[in-house]
């Protein structure tokens, strides 16, 4: 298989993106190798005082509970701030916790694409597995992909805004209190099969290039990532990939202890068995 046939293999990308760095670096090999910063267009110069509140803050929970406070007024997720309907019934607004929480659930329920639209638009990778693998556009598989990605259901409060700002708060949080002198983190991701994970190369027998879908869940704990599949995979992630990690906020935490979630692409890993 040439290069390209590899490139559009299990993943659609395109070379727009919202992080001003080329698309097609962000998924390799060589962008994990020598990571750089990652800061979504805007973000910060279009809320201030988000980060002026955070500079004040002592530790991680303080910044953690200044963040959310800020959320909560700007996008009305405090139930008490909810719009109601002529019937007097209270009316959904969409959040990113909810997001969160859901993909704890389930990675490929309609929060989980919605996760992966985001990744999608802001960074230009595509997903490479939703619900089943996806190899090409107009497939049974994109189009459940696109179809819950943009449900009317979660798009109703700027989520993707939302999550622009939670990505931008989570890096923040990493360079300030959580890993200030980290450019990488090692963690472990447990599999059963490479089927969501297409081998772009084997190395040795014991190490490969591997395709992770566009977001991807990872442990900072060995023996928790073995409890997801009989197969370890142990890979070097640059902070600057960590969209949001178990701790970042205290009172709203993943399901799974220890829990990053990743931007993908292509990640050398080691491969151990349970």
């Amino acid at each position: 298989m040439n290069d390209a046939a590899q490139r559009a293999h299990r993943g659609i990308g395109h070379s727009t993106n919202l992080v001003g760095r080329p698309s097609a670096w962000l998924a390799s090999c060589a962008f994990n190798d020598s990571a750089v910063p990652l800061h979504i267009w805007g973000v910060t110069e279009m809320n201030p005082s988000l980060f002026t509140m955070l500079d004040q803050a002592e530790h991680l929970a303080e910044a953690g509970e200044a963040f959310t406070t800020y959320m909560m007024a700007m996008f009305g997720l405090d139930p008490e701030q909810r719009a109601t309907t002529s019937g007097g019934q209270r009316r959904f607004r969409s959040s990113f916790l909810r997001l969160i929480q859901g993909w704890g659930f389930d990675s490929n329920g309609p929060e989980g694409a919605v996760l992966k639209g985001w990744v999608e638009s802001r960074f230009g990778l595509g997903p490479s597995y939703h619900k089943e693998i996806i190899e090409r556009v107009a497939s049974r598989a994109w189009t459940t992909y696109v179809q819950e990605k943009m449900s009317s259901r979660f798009h109703n409060n700027a989520i993707w805004v939302q999550l622009d700002l939670l990505f931008e708060f989570c890096q923040w949080a990493i360079r300030r209190f959580a890993f200030p002198d980290e450019t990488h983190l090692t963690l472990h991701r447990g599999v059963n099969s490479f089927d969501e994970h297409w081998i772009v190369e084997q190395t040795t027998r014991r190490e490969a290039v591997v395709r992770l879908n566009n977001l991807v869940s990872f442990s900072s704990d060995r023996d928790t990532a073995g409890c997801f599949g009989d197969m370890i995979l142990t890979a070097r992630i640059p902070v600057s990939k960590i969209v949001f990690f178990n701790g970042l906020l205290s009172s709203h935490a993943l399901k799974g202890e220890g829990e990053y979630l990743v931007i993908g692409g292509d990640y050398h890993v080691s491969v151990d068995y349970v």
